[in-house]
């Protein structure tokens, strides 16, 4: 059974850093993602992790978050600096595996300004 599961949100001011976990079960990590949404706008694709290393960010958080990953703990990191409150969401974790899309649940993260 696969699953991931995301922690580290939570709520915080303007300007520090959080670092977001995800963990993988029932597949090896390949290509990973990160998404975030809010109820005022459609999910929206924050980040991305190919199974070779590549990675790529949206512009809203190019050059703030950045990604890493620790094969042996089968977990995706998302490091999350000087962050504004745009950044508010429930951030998700997902992965694409054997041509199937896997999500986990989420982590909330709430930024004030």
């Amino acid at each position: 059974q696969v699953q991931l599961v995301e922690s580290g949100g939570g709520s915080i001011q303007a300007g520090g850093s959080l670092r977001l976990s995800c963990v993988a079960s029932g597949i090896r990590l390949n290509h990973m993602g990160w998404f975030r949404q809010t109820p005022e706008k459609q999910r929206e694709w924050v980040a991305g992790m190919t199974s070779n290393g590549e990675m790529n960010y949206a512009d809203s958080v190019k050059g703030r978050f950045t990604l890493s990953r620790d094969n042996a703990r089968q977990t995706v990191f998302l490091q999350m600096d000087a962050r504004k409150p745009e950044d508010t969401g429930n951030y998700l974790c997902t992965a694409l595996y054997n041509g199937e899309d896997y999500w986990g649940q989420g982590t909330q993260v709430t930024v004030s300004s």
